[in-house]
């Protein structure tokens, strides 16, 4: 009977250990994520830290850049060209390292060695500007095939991806084109079609709407839009400011070398000094209202789509027509 109630209590003792532990963990966690959310440092997905990064001339591109991005944003980079938007880009994945600073995803620094490399590239995809720079197998099927294959995965798998990317995009039927046999706005669905075969978290464009005509840039952007409402955190870089307030959730404005603004778009676009002296331009119809309000005493509040300029134009008529 001794040994019994030692059992008990042995196993009690144990029992407790475990709840006592369990709950330790609970309460870090929340105090964790708690302070991190209170002080502005929770986790984000992606993060430039004082990035500092030179050409190997010694031209310096990169001078203490910071750009931090939430899971589930879609995001826009704009700059003068020269800005070192591209070259940002290229620390997002791993193919630069910077001289200085770091680079986080998902709040661990990226390091630099072959394996771990791969893993963050299975994260985080890129789509140059150029197409032609990232298409280069003899038929779509084999370049969007390329990336899962690297991966090491069964060849019933490799041809689910392909499949599965090739119809989000909007490419099915196309599987044995040569890919220099498609044009502009389908080669860059067939790049964007190579990385989700990967399965990303975050797709990084390096200005996907350029060389295209306004419909064919149309389609990409809603493309992107819908992956993004899909869950994959989107990040472009562009100078098409008309489109940048319809489908960007967060801008940050690239000077020389660093980031010298951040916000919504309404925010970003308020600070019309720094828009222009970063040689960048307001969306089309805030312009408008800028030169109406300036010139003709509109009065009219400030919009930055066409939908919102609709909006505050049948406000203003009928507020002047109550008068």
């Amino acid at each position: 009977q001794y040994h019994i109630l030692q059992k008990i209590l042995n196993y009690w003792i144990i029992l407790v250990v475990i709840i006592n532990l369990w709950v330790n963990e609970l309460i870090y966690g929340f105090y964790y994520q708690y302070y991190n959310y209170k002080y502005g440092e929770y986790m984000a997905i992606i993060e430039a830290k004082d990035i500092v990064y030179k050409y190997p001339d010694g031209t310096l591109a990169l001078d203490r850049a910071n750009l931090s991005v939430e899971k589930g944003e879609m995001v826009a980079l704009l700059g003068p060209n020269g800005a070192g938007k591209s070259t940002l880009f290229l620390h997002f994945n791993g193919i630069l390292k910077p001289k200085s600073g770091k680079m986080l995803l998902k709040g661990a620094p990226i390091k630099y060695d072959a394996k771990s490399l791969m893993e963050v590239r299975k994260t985080v995809g890129i789509v140059f500007q150029n197409s032609d720079d990232q298409l280069f197998a003899p038929t779509v099927k084999q370049d969007v095939a390329f990336g899962p294959l690297n991966l090491g995965l069964k060849d019933e798998e490799v041809e689910k991806r392909v499949k599965e990317a090739l119809k989000e995009v909007g490419m099915e039927g196309f599987e044995n084109k040569p890919p220099h046999h498609l044009s502009g706005g389908q080669k860059k669905r067939v790049a964007i079609a190579g990385i989700l075969a990967m399965h990303p978290e975050i797709m990084v464009l390096d200005e996907p709407t350029a060389g295209l005509d306004p419909m064919g840039a149309s389609k990409i952007m809603k493309l992107l839009y819908k992956l993004n409402k899909e869950g994959i955190t989107i990040i472009i870089s562009t100078h098409d400011v008309d489109l940048v307030p319809i489908y960007a959730n967060k801008i940050f404005v690239m000077g020389k070398t660093k980031i010298v603004k951040s916000g919504t778009v309404e925010e970003v676009f308020s600070d019309v000094k720094t828009i222009r002296s970063a040689n960048l331009r307001l969306p089309r119809v805030a312009h408008l209202i800028e030169v109406l309000n300036k010139k003709e005493g509109a009065n009219l509040k400030m919009g930055y789509t066409i939908g919102e300029v609709k909006h505050n134009f049948a406000n203003l008529f009928k507020e002047r027509c109550d008068l």
